[in-house]
Order: C-alpha cells, then structure tokens, then sequence
C-alpha cells in the first residue's frame, strides 16, 4: 500500500491563522451546545428539581443502558429563533442504547416553555421519527 504524502506546511502563517480561526469556531460552537443543553434557564431547572422531577438529559441518561453512548442530534435546532426561547426546539434526540438495542431517543424538555412545542420542534421531532424509520 502506498503511503500519502503531505505538502502540508504546518509551520507556514496561513495554517497558524487558520487554526487558530477553526479553534475559535470549535469553541464558539461547544459553547452554544452547552447553552442549548441548559434547557429553559436555571430557575426552570430548579422550579422542575423542586417538583421532584428529574431533568430531561437525566431522564435519557437513566434510560440508557450504563456506560453507554449517546450520539444527540440536531442540538442546535431553533438556535436564533423564537427570541431565542427555545433552545434545542426544546426537544431532546438521539440514538442510544436501551436493554442492547439502538434506539430513537425523543424526550420534550419542559424547562422551556412548559414543554412547548415550536414549528422547529414538530420539525425535529419529525426528522427524528424519519431517521428511526430508515434504520429499522
């Protein structure tokens, strides 16, 4: 097998200057994930904790099986819209393991707005119902 080469100079300015603007956008991004996966701000979150229940992302991770992964999609959906006010279109997706099985998981978040759903909500919530469909 032939091995590639790289004309990659990794010490040239414009490799520095471009890694340093992809480092700052990899930042960016992890930072309005981990806002999205706050739900509906903390006095929700500790309104929700007071009536004792648990907390959208605890109640997936109690739900899949221990240890194992959890690939979310589509957290940034409705990001700039609505005011802002529904962060993940308040809906929680992805595939996780349950008793050994992959599965579709669709969990509403009512720390924001109640439960609401949202035009990219229903969206989203579609679009996860379709994924599951095509990997039967």
């Amino acid at each position: 097998m032939n091995v590639l080469q790289s004309t990659l100079d990794t010490s040239s300015q414009d490799f520095q200057e471009n890694t340093s603007r992809m480092r700052k956008l990899v930042g960016d991004l992890r930072e309005k994930v981990l806002a999205a996966s706050q739900g509906g701000g903390e006095a929700a979150r500790a309104r929700h904790l007071k009536r004792g229940k648990l907390l959208p992302r605890d109640r997936v991770d109690h739900l899949l099986d221990s240890g194992s992964p959890f690939l979310e999609l589509s957290p940034l959906a409705a990001h700039g819209m609505y005011g802002d006010d529904a962060p993940a279109a308040s809906l929680i997706t992805g595939i996780g393991r349950v008793s050994g099985s992959e599965c579709m998981i669709i969990a509403n978040d009512a720390t924001v707005k109640g439960g609401t759903y949202f035009p990219m909500t229903v969206k989203k919530h579609l679009r996860a119902q379709e994924i599951a469909q095509q990997n039967r």
